[in-house]
């Protein structure tokens, strides 16, 4: 179809709902929040009928088509992109996508499959399926620990060089719990990172002190190359990891997927 009958088709079905379903700009147009509801709801039609004629003329459940995903950068780099590639080994009727980045999308918007998330997970069509939990560490390199001395407490770091990232800590404030109580340290950095490949980097340069999530330095923590500081003050409980996907014949198309490794 071309674009101006899109748009009207669209405006003849606002009219017929009677309420909005996008947002336009001059320079955008976004759903609102009717429209994805709207959206969702008629995909999952689409696909219950599509169950029902594969039912009907017994295609076989193996899984074909294209799967999208999304991860944070470093786990999906880490964990997801091998997994993947042994995925698509075994399903040749796949082709994948992935979208790694330090921050939440909308996997409605951005027409994902499958997500990993670490964190609080807000309500959302998407079932959610926990596969673990990572914690948030302090660390630095044992060069640097001998030459400054470990922090024994969350107040003692204000002697010493911090790096942040803004992927983990958009505000320089860490959060640390002890016997129940709850505190906050304003970090003042020495030096700030977009990402965190780059802190890992520099820490393991011997810079300073970060904080990171666990499976992040966990190579480095078991070679020795880093360690953790303040374990008594890491704050609970530990962040979940959950793997988002939808619902429908999408959930049941990448059933498999609860195989992987």
């Amino acid at each position: 179809m071309s674009a101006p009958a899109v748009t009207r088709a669209i405006s003849e079905l606002e009219t017929y709902l009677g309420v909005r379903l996008l947002t336009r700009t001059t320079r955008i147009v976004r759903a609102t929040e009717a429209g994805i509801r709207y959206l969702e709801d008629a995909r999952r039609v689409i696909t219950e009928a599509d169950e029902a004629d594969e039912a009907v003329s017994g295609i076989t459940t193996e899984p074909r088509g294209r799967l999208a995903i999304t991860a944070p950068a470093l786990f999906g780099r880490m964990f997801v992109t091998p997994i993947i590639v042994e995925y698509l080994q075994r399903y040749p009727a796949v082709n994948a996508a992935s979208l790694f980045v330090d921050r939440v999308v909308n996997m409605i918007e951005e027409g994902l499959d499958l997500g990993l998330r670490i964190g609080h997970l807000p309500d959302s069509s998407m079932k959610a399926i926990r596969v673990g939990q990572v914690r948030t560490v302090v660390c630095a390199t044992p060069a640097y620990l001998s030459a400054h001395g470990a922090p024994v407490t969350p107040d003692q770091l204000h002697a010493h060089t911090i790096i942040t990232t803004s992927g983990i800590s958009p505000v320089p404030e860490w959060r640390f719990v002890h016997q129940n109580k709850t505190s906050a340290i304003r970090m003042t950095p020495r030096l700030t990172l977009t990402t965190n490949d780059a802190a890992i980097e520099a820490v393991l340069a011997g810079f300073g002190i970060t904080r990171l999530l666990s499976y992040q330095i966990a190579p480095y923590l078991a070679c020795g190359k880093l360690e953790i500081v303040l374990q008594d003050y890491e704050p609970a409980p530990c962040l979940s990891m959950s793997f988002t996907v939808k619902t429908g014949r999408q959930q049941q198309k990448y059933a498999h997927s609860s195989t992987w490794p």
